[in-house]
């Protein structure tokens, strides 16, 4: 077995999380903390990497690639955005070097969709698609990456075409904590009561229009029929993702499976949600998916 030959690292808004890696794909360890962006801009982006590197007795010489918010504007050093339609060797050959360090270390840039009329960004699942996808993906392909800004990509031939961010994970967090369905929620427990949760995601798919209406119905049937506060949450989550799916699945040819890329609970929901809908899938791990973009990164930029 070879040694480390690579650090690769995801540097989110709030989470960061780090890989010793070998060439062949070896780990030989990790970290992870909630030194985001946020955390990161206070204490210094070079102090807090140095800080995991040396926990893990990293050597000086190897280079880090970095995906995330750490390339934003706001993060250590701008890594802009490669506009769409965009395939994703372009993702690499916009790696940005990080001046004025020891090591090698490079972050990797984002995709805009600069359309007046649907202006998006993504920067970290990027990265992902690359995971899942390679360079040398044939077809077309559909993805779905949940969470607090869930993404869907339209990609053909390893060309992102066309993507749009859904804000459902942060609209749960509202919804279920600062309006009046908090007091139906209260309580609830994490299991997924998963009859509540498939049948709001069928009738908010089938109806997206009437959302705030099904929404309000979460407070009207627990009044009236004493309905739990499990079912309520898991209504709130299906209602949501219901709606998401209508406009994420609104131009899918019929016989393209969905690729869902997430973990632990997102994607047990959207798995179930999905399957509810009779729509084909294949599933891959969220994590899994950015630690192999970011190997195939550090391949692309280092042996190439």
């Amino acid at each position: 077995m070879s040694g480390p030959s690579y650090v690769a690292v995801d540097w989110g808004t709030s989470s960061f999380r780090l890989w010793l890696m070998s060439a062949g794909g070896e780990l030989f360890g990790e970290r992870r903390s909630d030194e985001g962006m946020t955390a990161a801009a206070r204490a210094g982006f070079a102090s807090v990497l140095q800080s995991h590197l040396d926990a893990l007795g990293a050597a000086a010489n190897l280079p880090v690639v970095i995906c995330g918010m750490a390339g934003a504007r706001q993060g250590w050093v701008e890594a802009g955005y490669v506009d769409t339609p965009a395939h994703l060797s372009e993702i690499l050959k916009g790696a940005v070097v990080v001046s004025g360090q020891p090591r090698d270390i490079r972050i990797l840039p984002g995709v805009a969709q600069r359309d007046a009329a649907a202006p998006d960004v993504m920067r970290g699942e990027e990265t992902q698609l690359l995971g899942v996808l390679g360079l040398d993906a044939p077809g077309e392909a559909l993805v779905c990456m949940p969470g607090t800004h869930s993404k869907w990509v339209r990609l053909r031939g390893g060309t992102v075409e066309r993507f749009a961010t859904f804000m459902t994970g942060e609209l749960f967090s509202v919804v279920a904590r600062d309006t009046i369905l908090s007091h139906a929620v209260a309580g609830a427990e994490e299991a997924v009561d998963a009859d509540a949760f498939r049948s709001a995601v069928v009738e908010a798919f089938a109806t997206p229009a009437r959302s705030a209406n099904l929404l309000f119905r979460v407070r009207s049937r627990q009044l009236l029929f004493g309905s739990s506060a499990q079912a309520a949450r898991e209504t709130i989550s299906g209602t949501l993702i219901g709606a998401e799916l209508a406009a994420g699945l609104a131009e899918r040819e019929p016989a393209t499976p969905v690729t869902l890329i997430a973990s632990g609970r997102l994607q047990r929901l959207y798995r179930i949600a999905l399957e509810s809908l009779s729509i084909p899938l294949n599933v891959m791990d969220a994590e899994e998916a950015v630690r192999r973009g970011l190997a195939g990164a550090a391949a692309a930029i280092w042996t190439n």
